[in-house]
């Protein structure tokens, strides 16, 4: 595997947390928001029995989704302690015909063996925890059939609902995506965050890949960091979801939002 200190912090500090994470996750409204549009993106795409390769798989919500949806899903992940959770839910459900799990970085996709899948998918910004995207997705084509999609949920340099942050004094918030890495911390572990603009990602795709969607995501709905704004708001949470819904695939939304969902698709002729 390959290892730096980045990414042994990274692994630490989620092996720590995944006793909570989904409790965490299912707790927040906003959280559950993000992941729904996530899925039903994915699933658009999706054809039946399809296989998934999933990078930055936590404990495997989303993997059990795509499972019950009829699909088999190779989940791989860095951090062992998520693992760990997902084997156990593996062995409660009885699905180790459906899910592969396995400790692997994102980093090291490439020594999956000879495996193609349909659709490669990675969800929360797990690929913001990494300086060297353009040699992850440089290793992407060659995992993916003839046609096969990726999907990806990335964090971008802009967030608006970050830069309102000034105005509260946090300018250590509002600013901190234009730093080139970000400190950030989980269970009391430091590691380094990096943001990527949908440009880069086309830019490092375009000779074997076409894009199909970029969907701005939490543009006028607000981040998960607004805790208890959907219970607080109802009436104000259905308004911005229908903006966002309106609005989220167009530019500027898509560009400049707290997360953008990107999905492209292999060219027929890349093999």
């Amino acid at each position: 595997m390959s290892f730096d200190k980045n990414t042994e912090d990274v692994s630490a500090a989620f092996s720590k947390q995944a006793p909570v994470f989904d409790q965490l996750y299912r707790e927040n409204k906003l959280s559950e928001y993000l992941r729904g549009i996530f899925r039903n993106e994915v699933l658009s795409h999706l054809s039946a029995n399809s296989s998934i390769l999933e990078l930055n798989c936590g404990t495997g919500m989303d993997a059990l989704y795509f499972v019950e949806k009829g699909h088999h899903i190779t989940a791989t992940d860095i951090a062992p302690g998520m693992i760990g959770q997902l084997n156990e839910k593996i062995i409660q459900f009885h699905l180790e015909e459906k899910i592969s799990a396995q400790i692997c970085s994102f980093h090291d996709i490439d020594r999956l063996g000879n495996r193609k899948f349909d659709h490669i998918i990675s969800n929360f910004g797990g690929l913001n925890c990494t300086d060297h995207l353009k040699d992850v997705l440089g290793k992407m084509s060659a995992l993916l059939k003839p046609g096969g999609k990726v999907s990806l949920m990335i964090m971008p340099k802009i967030s608006p609902w970050e830069l309102v942050q000034i105005f509260k004094g946090d300018f250590k918030t509002a600013f901190r995506r234009f730093k080139k890495k970000t400190p950030a911390h989980i269970e009391g572990h430091f590691f380094y965050c990096y943001y990527y603009n949908a440009a880069y990602v086309k830019r490092a795709l375009k000779k074997d890949f076409s894009v199909l969607r970029l969907q701005g995501v939490s543009v006028f709905v607000p981040p998960e960091f607004f805790s208890n704004f959907v219970e607080r708001y109802p009436r104000l949470f259905a308004v911005l979801k229908s903006l966002e819904s309106a609005l989220g695939n167009y530019f500027p939304f898509n560009r400049c939002c707290d997360h953008y969902l990107i999905t492209l698709q292999k060219k027929e002729d890349v093999d």
